[in-house]
């Protein structure tokens, strides 16, 4: 079905745009975090959703703290939250906290690091460990079990089809995400293009998967070659973001021309299609609630939503989640850090973007990105973000400042350790 078969086609890029549009805040300096949590039993077995002392149990556990609880239709228990916190698990199980919106450093790292304590007093009596690490440390993708989420069934059958990497990033991975706020339009496509060109020094520095497929990586970056061959469809940039003249109905056009993989449909919850969402759409008007499915449905490496979610970190520990919030705070919250890196990155393009993915997966720190050594662009970029805090919260950045100033990732780190047992 081409474009001009689809009579709604112009009033779903309107209620697409809209969406974005509701996310506009006048000023805002607020931050929502993500860290998903990888849980093994002391003998580093996974573990599961469904086995005894396993993560259904945890949710069940958790509930005295996170009363909110969410349930299937077949009431299995899939996530429990309180005002401004949700835990929610991924596909294999994986435990994601996602909280927010914090103003402030010091709220953000008393969240998490409760929620941990929360964490290890259910798991410790169990033998159960919490690892944040970005990829699972011994096990294969495949071999770890799905939760039971029909949704997730239907995305491994379509994504195992493009490639083995669908499965890893859905069972195998695990991540930390910042998002962010916008002003008006176009300064949200500001931060987009600014992110995005951002994105591979970003995976460099949350660098934190030493172990890919139950063996010793074979380079740096397993995140970003997972994401990179997932599926190229909806991962990596969104295509023609780095323009200038991009607007946010080109971005609404990219979303509508893109297989939906689901749709909701009456008889299953959630149906397998392979039209697009245009197709799907093309008489219809979408509403809020399908416009928030689609763009679910994609995972570029900076997604817009109500909100602009960067999204290339690997799951690290929480003294280093924080640190990576107060960068990205330290750099698109302050107008002369923002404008300088702006300046510094002028230019870039999406090619410019893969070759750099390229070389710092092959090289870390001794890689190239635009032509510049990527260690010098390192030490710019935290020297730009510890001038955009606020003085009592430069001390946060400290834990990614020290890794960027030894030339050094937390998977290099487990790597040695590993190598000299």
């Amino acid at each position: 079905m081409s474009r001009t078969d689809q009579p709604a086609r112009e009033a779903n890029i309107d209620a697409i745009v809209a969406y974005f549009e509701s996310g506009i805040k006048e000023s805002s300096e607020r931050l929502g975090i993500e860290l998903e949590h990888t849980l093994v039993r002391a003998d580093g077995s996974p573990v599961s959703y469904s086995e005894r002392d396993g993560v259904r149990w945890l949710l069940g556990e958790l509930l005295a703290d996170y009363p909110e609880a969410s349930r299937d239709p077949e009431g299995d228990l899939l996530g429990v939250a309180r005002p401004g916190e949700a835990v929610t698990i991924e596909p294999a199980a994986q435990v994601e906290l996602s909280a927010g919106p914090f103003s402030r450093l010091a709220d953000a790292q008393a969240c998490f690091a409760g929620f941990e304590r929360a964490l290890a007093e259910r798991l410790d009596p169990v033998d159960t460990q919490v690892l944040t690490v970005g990829y699972h440390p011994t096990t294969r993708a495949a071999d770890l079990e799905l939760i039971p989420k029909r949704r997730y069934k239907l995305m491994n059958l379509y994504l195992g089809a493009i490639s083995m990497y669908g499965i890893c990033m859905m069972r195998g991975s695990a991540s930390t995400q910042v998002s962010i706020d916008y002003s008006s339009a176009e300064d949200c496509l500001r931060k987009m293009r600014v992110a995005f060109a951002l994105v591979p020094l970003l995976s460099l520095m949350c660098d934190n998967s030493p172990v890919f497929e139950a063996a010793p990586r074979e380079h740096q970056l397993v995140r970003t070659e997972i994401w990179e061959k997932c599926d190229p469809a909806r991962c990596g940039v969104v295509p023609g973001i780095m323009d200038p003249g991009f607007t946010l109905r080109d971005y609404a056009a990219y979303i509508l021309d893109t297989p939906a993989i689901l749709v909701a449909c009456d008889s299953e919850q959630w149906c397998y299609t392979d039209r697009t969402f245009g197709e799907i759409y093309a008489e219809q008007p979408m509403d809020r609630a399908q416009v928030e499915h689609a763009l679910s449905m994609f995972f570029t490496d900076v997604r817009l939503k109500t909100y602009v979610e960067i999204r290339p970190a690997d799951a690290m520990p929480v003294e280093c989640v924080i640190a990576y919030a107060g960068l990205i705070k330290g750099l698109f919250y302050n107008e002369e850090s923002l404008s300088a890196l702006e300046g510094l990155l002028a230019g870039v393009t999406a090619d410019d973007i893969a070759a750099g993915k390229a070389s710092l997966m092959a090289d870390g720190y001794d890689g190239y990105l635009y032509h510049h050594p990527v260690s010098e662009l390192a030490d710019e970029v935290i020297s730009l973000a510890r001038a955009g805090l606020p003085e009592d919260e430069r001390a946060y950045l400290e834990p990614l400042a020290s890794l960027v100033a030894a030339r050094t990732t937390l998977a290099d780190i487990a790597a040695r350790e590993h190598g000299d047992e």
